[in-house]
């Protein structure tokens, strides 16, 4: 399998199963076609024409060493050997929702403004202990384990987050293990000591704001309905500068109202910040800021735009990275991290106020999802199995895509919220996503051209 396209003056095609990316000539790139379509001789003469039978026969060639190399048309060498691995179940990292409360009303929130519909509460200490004890305990031979802090606003409950850290080194080093702390804040309540103490100890921070003032207030606003932005900004700028060059990321969000939404990204980068997210809303259609199919053809220019704007803003000295455009095609991650996705559900699990086990934080309420509690351990063993054999080769429609190894079958919450089954993924989620990809590609590709 092959996947080609053209973007930003380069003729682009990607080797699926290999993972090569070549950058063709226009007559190479043609020729492919053929290939693709070998019964379809009325192409094959029409392009022997076009381009002269000798440079024809000997772009044929080049592609013919390169298939005979592995790096086109290459074969799927994963399927059986993940088919047929059986999961351990070792947990490598909890979700914990420190905090179902928030002291903002995002109108776009998927907690429904923090309680996620089960009632303002904050996570006590027990609960939060116990919760380490489960992750070590069935951790396995795993080393490195992860904790992140969630909510609602995981700073409302910022005493117990400061005591479960303090108690999970101690725990991890008894095990002979690591843990490495998280936090996704809001960032309404950081003050410098908070700074200083978040700095000191959390591995990566995620700090949300949704770009430009008046697309932020839009969404992100106050208990009393008035905006963020005043707020925040200062806040999160003086966070990163002491962050220095430790891990974190700005994290917004793009709706229906604002779909150029590229120029929140630059907003963002124009007030300095050099780590950058900003995410597809995900959102019942019915909801007027919903994203929808209508439009796709917008949200795919605004992704390319972005594109060529991070080139743009490299050659004029003011670089910065955009979280969906960080891939690896040297290497990347193993087999099985391509192809099955996040964990949610036999490998990461989201810990509730209460100690409930939900696949990820994103199923926590939905019916059918709880998977057992922090006290009692893992209950809904079966549950726990169609998590972990639900790769991109359990899914039909993956199985055709070309992009299935970078995106690894999509977020399964979204699978079951619109389509309600784990194995068929978000469609308009994997239209974005494959874009994404391709953006992403180019930017590699245009590096490596000016490296070369």
């Amino acid at each position: 399998m092959i996947h080609k396209y053209k973007m930003n003056g380069m003729n682009i095609v990607l080797d699926v199963n290999s993972g090569a990316v070549h950058i063709v000539e226009d007559i190479v790139y043609d020729i492919l076609d053929v290939l693709l379509e070998p019964s379809n001789t009325e192409l094959a003469q029409k392009l022997e024409n076009k381009y002269g039978k000798d440079k024809f026969e000997e772009a044929l060639q080049e592609i013919m060493e390169l298939k005979d190399e592995g790096l086109l048309f290459s074969e799927d060498t994963y399927k059986d050997a993940v088919l047929s691995k059986k999961n351990d179940f070792q947990i490598k990292a909890i979700c914990l929702n420190i905090a179902h409360d928030c002291n903002i009303r995002c109108g776009y929130c998927f907690a429904s403004t923090g309680d996620y519909h089960g009632g303002r509460k904050l996570m006590p200490l027990d609960v939060a202990k116990r919760a380490i004890d489960f992750l070590l305990e069935n951790s396995g031979s795993r080393k490195r384990l992860e904790v992140d802090f969630f909510g609602g606003e995981p700073m409302m409950n910022f005493d117990v987050v400061k005591s479960t850290i303090e108690y999970g080194r101690e725990q991890a080093r008894q095990h002979n293990k690591s843990i490495g702390f998280t936090m996704t804040t809001n960032a309404t309540l950081l003050d410098d000591e908070s700074i200083e103490y978040l700095n000191e100890n959390m591995d990566n921070v995620v700090l949300s704001i949704d770009g430009r003032k008046y697309i932020n207030d839009n969404m992100r606003k106050t208990i009393n309905n008035k905006g963020t932005y005043d707020i925040i900004l200062s806040k999160i700028k003086k966070f990163v500068e002491k962050r220095g060059d430790k891990s974190h990321y700005i994290r917004g969000t793009f709706t229906a109202y604002n779909l150029d939404f590229a120029n929140d990204v630059l907003a963002l980068a124009d007030e300095g910040f050099k780590e950058i997210s900003i995410e597809p809303v995900v959102a019942s259609p019915e909801m007027d800021y919903a994203l929808k199919e209508e439009h796709l053809d917008r949200i795919k220019e605004e992704y390319e735009k972005l594109a060529k704007k991070m080139i743009e803003y490299d050659k004029s000295g003011k670089p910065f990275k955009f979280y969906h455009y960080l891939i690896d095609l040297d290497g990347g991650p193993c087999v099985y991290k391509k192809v099955s996705s996040c964990g949610a559900g036999h490998e990461y699990f989201a810990v509730t106020p209460d100690g409930d086990l939900y696949p990820c934080h994103q199923f926590v309420g939905r019916d059918g999802y709880i998977m057992g509690n922090v006290f009692s351990g893992i209950e809904n063993r079966e549950l726990q199995k169609n998590f972990s054999s639900n790769s991109v080769y359990h899914k039909e429609k993956c199985g055709e895509c070309w992009a299935k190894f970078y995106c690894s079958g999509g977020c399964q919450a979204n699978a079951d919220a619109f389509n309600k089954d784990l194995k068929v993924p978000y469609e308009l989620e994997c239209k974005m996503q494959r874009k994404r990809i391709e953006c992403a590609i180019m930017l590699k590709a245009h590096y490596s051209t000016i490296d070369n």
